[in-house]
């Protein structure tokens, strides 16, 4: 092979910084003021350390986004020193995470609150719509929820067997469809349950305590079957009594005796379309409501019950009651009424746009939660605090900084195009240059992200 001849190796480079990209995570949090935020919700009366906790936690969160499993990736950013300057060890990121407890886990939350409303006030065009069937949802806020299973490969303090006869961990949390921030994200065994409502609640006042308050005007809280219970769909309903605001809920809903006996009642000429996610009438899939039908008075006032029913796909999992005539059917429970735009066939299909939420868990998993780091639960605890902000860095890179080109990219592939890739740092004239090599592909999408980086503005820091 003639491309090798004459290829030696040795590890004797210098100025050379690997994953530079990660520079820009770090600046990003910097500039917009989390950093100084985190240092002030971790500061410890009495205690100066050598490393600001603040700083460490950001780091731990750069070192997610750029693909680290381990605390010992650590070591990555301290090969950086030379751009970065002194980043602590292993053992002080342990130190650090160890120091989160819950106390200073309510402080980080209330920190990242308030950058995340510094945040969304530069946000170029407002705050991005949630799009459902080729129209968007205008200044609603859309918050996912939905829980996952991590297996556990070793021994783990919480670690259990979970409702798939696996081991490990069930965490639970909610994501905003508007931007794909992570607003909250709670670990909890692998034996919680599916459709626990306390959970389902503590999460979401989590996730809507991030929300901008003058965002909160306008809530949508989507689940799936998992969020269909009495007490979740109350506490919500006693939300959206609060004057000023209305809070949304579309969850699935169990199809149950009494919803196929609704359902058998049904006249064909009631069935209307579906709608695709271009908007467009969708082909052997239609939609109707079979409110009247039930006896709902357990359940929430304003509560409605939309059945929609489709062609099964080969090798679908279907029931006797499918099986008979040859239809699969899904049924949704919402609380928005037909005059505020609640039509079924839209109705239904803002509640598959729920379905974009397992992108962000993918995302998520491949982004600090798909695999925890210690045998302890608090340092676990500590690592989804770091995974949830890497996820936010993440989001505000691309809603912020990026250029068209990198503003698609998953968390891999940005790590392959940008985050990851190698950089020469030269000095001059008192200042530091980090050199990108020309022939990069991504090169001036990469400095252009820099640029805009730099140009954003930053709020003070406090206790």
């Amino acid at each position: 092979m003639s491309w090798s001849t004459g290829l030696s190796f040795s590890a004797d480079g210098s100025g050379v910084v690997a994953h530079a990209g990660n520079v820009a995570t770090r600046l990003l949090a910097d500039r917009v003021g989390l950093t100084g935020a985190l240092s002030g919700a971790m500061v410890r009366r009495g205690f100066t350390p050598t490393h600001d906790r603040g700083r460490v936690l950001v780091d731990v969160a750069v070192l997610i986004a750029g693909g680290g499993e381990a605390i010992a990736d650590i070591d990555v950013l301290r090969h950086q020193s030379e751009v970065l300057g002194s980043v602590a060890s292993a053992p002080t990121v342990w130190r650090a995470l160890d120091e989160v407890t819950p106390a200073v886990a309510k402080r980080i939350d209330k920190a990242r609150a308030r950058v995340r409303e510094h945040v969304w006030s530069q946000l170029p065009g407002g705050l991005p719509a949630s799009k459902v069937a080729d129209t968007d949802l205008g200044e609603t806020v859309v918050l996912d929820v939905d829980a996952t299973l991590v297996t556990a490969h070793s021994e783990k303090q919480g670690s259990a067997s979970t409702f798939k006869k696996g081991f490990g961990y069930h965490p639970l949390g909610v994501w905003c469809d508007n931007t794909q921030e992570s607003m909250a994200l709670m670990l909890r065994p692998g034996n919680a349950g599916s459709n626990t409502a306390a959970d389902h609640i503590a999460v979401l006042t989590a996730a809507i305590a991030q929300v901008p308050a003058a965002y909160r005007r306008k809530l949508l809280i989507r689940a799936d079957g998992a969020g269909a219970s009495h007490g979740l769909l109350e506490w919500l309903t006693g939300l959206d009594a609060k004057r000023g605001r209305t809070v949304g809920y579309s969850v699935g809903y169990a199809v149950t005796d009494k919803v196929r006996d609704a359902i058998v009642r049904v006249p064909r000429t009631a069935w209307q379309p579906a709608v695709t996610a271009a908007g467009e009438p969708r082909e052997h899939g239609d939609v109707v409501e079979i409110t009247g039908m039930l006896n709902l008075r357990n359940w929430p006032a304003g509560m409605r019950v939309l059945i929609r029913r489709e062609r099964p796909h080969p090798g679908a999992s279907l029931t006797l009651f499918e099986h008979a005539d040859g239809w699969r059917y899904q049924a949704v429970a919402t609380n928005t009424p037909v005059a505020n735009g609640g039509q079924v066939a839209f109705l239904e299909a803002r509640h598959r746009a729920h379905a974009r939420v397992e992108t962000r868990i993918r995302h998520a998993k491949d982004s600090g939660i798909g695999r925890f780091p210690s045998r302890e639960y608090a340092i676990n605890q500590a690592w989804t605090i770091a995974a949830s902000i890497a996820a936010d860095l993440i989001a505000w890179l691309r809603l912020l900084a990026l250029p068209t080109a990198l503003k698609a990219c998953e968390p891999k592939a940005l790590r392959y195009r940008f985050l990851q890739v190698p950089a020469r740092l030269t000095h001059g004239s008192r200042r530091r240059h980090l050199r990108f090599p020309r022939t990069w592909p991504w090169a001036g999408e990469i400095v252009a992200a820099f640029t805009a980086i730099c140009a954003l503005t930053t709020i003070p820091s406090r206790t």
